[in-house]
């Protein structure tokens, strides 16, 4: 929006307003923004929160000193949506579509958080929507960006075609070439839609899995949308994409706005949700945060590096599914309590502990994600 009226309509009367043309300026002032939108914003939504007594239930069977956190403030992702979703419409070009697919998968899976995190608070009990109830809206969600991402293909915006880490020449593509031009045409991009649905599903819940201690998830969210705003900003940019030999898809460039949207309102929610928290996430934080990374990371031709770029909520949903499968098949839980933060905690480690220390091992798996650009 001011994108749109600050440089193209206005440049041409005050030159230098120039400046609203360079990405990186617009991504920074977004950050900004973003940032003193949750810090601004956050007490009145702290507040609004506690007046409707929507307050988090925290399950009996985990560390008991969390049984203190109850009745504390939850829901509180709507603040991260509107911190994400004000400076991209201000600051982005909102005639790209990769921008509105973003800001789509952002409300798509925010709503279906909110739902859940809404039926908790009715139910006054840690259960919200079923297990497969979520699942379906989030595979639905899913299945129309992979639908808009293969009209954009079409159209020669994108491409179908996989990056691998560590392999110059190796492009694997999703869609099957030989039916793509037979009367079974829809079939042939099925393997493009499975793939999309299994990493976006995959990265949002496992953020929602992150989110367990305070300041956990939305500090890795730091560090992983950092990481994805310096991949979007190379991937659009046409000297530094040719020298990685990165795909060069120009309109991808103005995702870079929204990734820096992302961290600056992740910070100023954390502002608020460092420990001790003042506010919870929610759902609706937690899933249309981990909705947005994969979303981000399958625009930008990255999903491949995603479990290095989010090697924190990958660790996390990898334990409960090794706790969950191992207690099915031998009656044996592998930890001592799933999601493995909760493991740390039982050994003892106090709970900042294991936050600076998950913080630490994310900020390492994304500087390697970086690095990996030149091993090629």
């Amino acid at each position: 929006m001011l994108y749109w009226l600050l440089y193209l309509k206005l440049f041409h009367y005050f030159p230098p307003f120039r400046i609203f043309r360079y990405l990186t300026f617009r991504t920074a002032f977004a950050s900004l923004t973003a940032l003193f939108t949750g810090l601004i914003v956050g007490p009145i939504v702290i507040r609004r929160l506690r007046d409707f007594q929507i307050g988090q239930y925290i399950r009996e069977e985990g560390p008991q000193a969390h049984q203190k956190k109850a009745g504390t403030p939850t829901m509180g992702g709507l603040l991260i949506a509107i911190a994400i979703l004000v400076p991209t419409l201000l600051w982005a070009d909102l005639s790209n579509p990769f921008v509105w697919i973003a800001v789509f998968s952002t409300l798509a899976f925010g709503a279906i958080g909110f739902t859940d995190d809404y039926l908790k608070v009715v139910h006054r009990r840690n259960l919200g929507l079923t297990a497969r109830a979520k699942l379906g809206y989030q595979i639905a969600a899913s299945i129309l960006i992979a639908i808009a991402l293969i009209v954009l293909q079409h159209r020669g915006e994108y491409s179908t075609k996989l990056l691998v880490p560590f392999f110059k020449q190796f492009h694997p593509d999703l869609v099957i070439e030989r039916l793509a031009h037979s009367q079974l045409w829809p079939l042939a991009f099925l393997p493009f839609v499975a793939f999309v649905v299994i990493v976006i599903v995959g990265s949002s819940n496992a953020v929602n899995l992150t989110d367990g201690l305070d300041g956990l998830a939305i500090g890795c969210t730091v560090i992983a949308a950092g990481a994805l705003a310096v991949l979007t900003y190379l991937s659009g940019h046409a000297t530094f994409a040719t020298y990685l030999e990165l795909q060069r898809m120009p309109q991808i460039g103005e995702l870079t706005i929204f990734c820096g949207a992302m961290v600056g309102s992740a910070i100023g929610f954390l502002w608020y949700n460092a420990h001790p928290a003042e506010v919870f996430m929610g759902d609706v934080g937690s899933l249309a945060l981990g909705g947005a990374i994969g979303t981000v990371a399958v625009m930008i031709k990255q999903e491949l590096l995603l479990p290095f770029i989010g090697g924190i909520f990958v660790i996390e949903a990898l334990s409960v599914i090794l706790q969950v499968g191992s207690y099915k098949l031998r009656k044996k839980r592998i930890f001592k309590m799933a999601p493995i933060h909760h493991h740390f905690e039982l050994l003892g480690w106090s709970e900042s502990k294991v936050i600076v220390r998950f913080w630490i091992a994310s900020l390492v798996f994304a500087l390697f994600a970086l690095t990996t650009l030149k091993l090629r």
